[in-house]
């Protein structure tokens, strides 16, 4: 079943000079975590804000939990959650305030306010500091307050835009760890982000957009696929490169590469290991003793790149619009 779907989704700003959304379309299966991986201005916030029924597309449908996100986006808002770019919260107010004030807003009542709030603070290990106003909050702190908010309601879809933006590695890993127990709960979940290894590591499949457009989607092993199989690599010494790369060529049968500064020739292999040993041996029999030898896998990085043709941190195009903060 899905629990999100989007049907040829057109925004347009500026009179129609900007378009953040050119005809995209996504879905995303019950319980499952679709990454929605692309640049800056790629379109992800445009559509997650669309999504969370906080923007009207100009065309094109949407259902959340097969709610229309046009025509009821206040049953929507009842069984969704959404963590946006920046940490919607109050920094004069302590984290437990902050969490109870949301909570009375969700129309909790006081003491079940009161309840969630020190359930939420337990579970985002952020007890400890409960009573400190959110301006003495890292920037891991405040996004996990921000994401415990984004639960109160225990939402059957969740939303997380660039979640770990501005954070350090440390707290880019801590988020992780909070997502994969989030996932283990049965949450659906869709995630943009910019960073490869994030949807790498969180995704059960990637959707790539690009100027507002779904350009590939699949598994992180189906996209790195497209680009092709493993490559070979072989460093050796300057005397040796002719003759190595006249083995590896032999054993590839395919273009091979040389990046002179490394003295690295590489070539793809459809065989892998067998490809491998087989470079080895026929490098053994002409004496010569590599470097540095491997397989290596096509990235994501890769991927993108080839699909793009620049790098998924690039700017590209005008900035999204309409990165308002907020939270329905």
């Amino acid at each position: 079943m899905k629990s999100v779907i989007a049907k040829h989704l057109i925004k347009t700003y500026r009179n129609g000079e900007v378009k953040a959304l050119d005809d995209l379309s996504l879905d995303v299966e019950e319980g499952t975590v679709l990454s929605v991986l692309g640049p800056n201005g790629a379109g992800k916030t445009t559509t997650v804000r669309i999504l969370a029924t906080l923007l009207s597309p100009d065309s094109g449908n949407a259902t959340v939990g097969g709610i229309d996100v046009v025509k009821n986006p206040e049953k929507v808002r009842e069984i969704i959650g959404l963590s946006g770019q920046y940490a919607a919260v109050d920094e004069t107010l302590t984290g437990w305030d902050n969490l109870v004030m949301f909570s009375r807003l969700y129309h909790l009542g006081k003491q079940a306010s009161i309840n969630r709030t020190n359930e939420l603070l337990e579970r985002f290990s952020l007890t400890e500091s409960a009573r400190r106003p959110i301006k003495t909050y890292s920037g891991g702190m405040r996004r996990r307050l921000d994401l415990a908010a984004s639960l109160i309601v225990r939402p059957k879809v969740l939303f997380l835009d660039e979640p770990t933006t501005g954070l350090d590695p440390r707290g880019r890993q801590e988020m992780w760890g909070v997502i994969e127990e989030l996932v283990k709960d049965g949450v659906t979940l869709l995630l943009t982000t910019q960073y490869l290894e994030e949807a790498d590591q969180l995704a059960d499949e990637i959707a790539v957009i690009d100027h507002g457009k779904v350009i590939a989607r699949g598994t992180s092993d189906v996209l790195k696929k497209q680009v092709g199989g493993e490559r070979l690599e072989v460093v050796v010494e300057s005397a040796h490169i002719k003759t190595t790369m006249d083995i590896v060529a032999k054993v590839s049968g395919d273009k091979v590469s040389l990046d002179e500064a490394l003295r690295q020739i590489s070539a793809p292999v459809s065989t892998g290991a067998t490809a491998l040993i087989e470079v080895l041996r026929a490098l053994d029999v002409a004496g010569i003793h590599p470097l540095d030898v491997g397989l290596k896998r096509p990235s994501l990085d890769d991927v993108f790149m080839s699909l793009t043709g620049h790098v998924a941190e690039e700017i590209v195009a005008a900035p999204e619009a309409g990165k308002k903060k907020g939270r329905k």
